[in-house]
């Protein structure tokens, strides 16, 4: 059997009691760079693991390599783990690995994780909808805004909703010059939040028009945050509020 598992955002205590027991029986895990290391702790004498992390410009094995590898995994162990940060079918490319899997005749499963896409700015004080502000919220991969054919549908995105880019802050400025361009104001609210949910999580807020040079030398990983619901962040910022004072 394979699990394909999401690891949640980072923090430990954010990992679900079923990844939980899984990590703790499997023989072998193949973990992402996301995947927070200290999970791997809770995995028995003599499992196997096995990295197959992605930075942004470098990939310790393609996809296609990383799927073959899962389905030699399970042709010689019992137990496999496929460890994701977040959640595996959030930009995980879990679903990819799911049908290899099922091609050859591999049983699996998914397990999801706490995604980022709402636990970061949860911890960052920035509820992703609230009543008199927006109602909806759109998930948007930042990698993908690097491709010379996009297909993010910006015109879409003069609503409202609250817009959240993953794994986009390399990517920042063309994002920002993408929402001016459908009209978005100068003065629009914006977050960028860099490791969230780790004791070290910084979030930067500011405008369309400012950000990309407040949010310069941000560590990654970082998501970012549109809309008028970044505006409570004061208010509510909890987390970062609590670790500065315990540090």
């Amino acid at each position: 059997m394979v699990y394909l598992t999401g690891a949640g955002p980072g923090a430990l205590d954010l990992l679900t009691i079923k990844a939980l027991r899984v990590i703790r029986e499997a023989d072998v895990i193949i973990y992402d760079r996301l995947a927070n290391p200290e999970i791997l702790a809770e995995a028995k004498e003599g499992c196997e693991f096995i990295y197959v992390g992605k930075a942004d410009s470098h990939h310790t094995l393609p996809q296609e390599e990383i799927n073959e590898l899962i389905y030699q995994a399970a042709l010689k162990y019992e137990t496999v783990v496929r460890l994701k940060g977040g959640d595996p079918l959030v930009f995980g490319r879990g679903g990819e690995e799911a049908l290899y899997l099922r091609e050859r005749g591999v049983k699996f499963e998914f397990i999801p994780g706490v995604t980022s896409a709402i636990a970061v700015p949860e911890y960052a004080g920035i509820p992703v909808t609230h009543r008199g502000i927006t109602v909806s919220f759109r998930v948007v991969t930042g990698h993908e805004a690097a491709k010379e054919k996009s297909q993010i549908p910006w015109e879409n995105y003069k609503s409202d909703d609250t817009i959240i880019f993953l794994m986009g802050l390399h990517r920042l400025e063309f994002i920002v010059s993408k929402l001016r361009e459908i009209g978005k104001p100068a003065d629009f609210p914006i977050a960028v939040i860099s490791k969230g949910t780790w004791p070290d999580e910084q979030t930067v807020i500011g405008t369309l028009e400012d950000i990309v040079e407040k949010a310069r030398g941000l560590p990654t990983p970082a998501l970012i945050v549109v809309g008028r619901v970044v505006e409570l962040h004061e208010q509510l910022n909890w987390f970062e509020k609590d670790a500065s004072s315990q540090g």
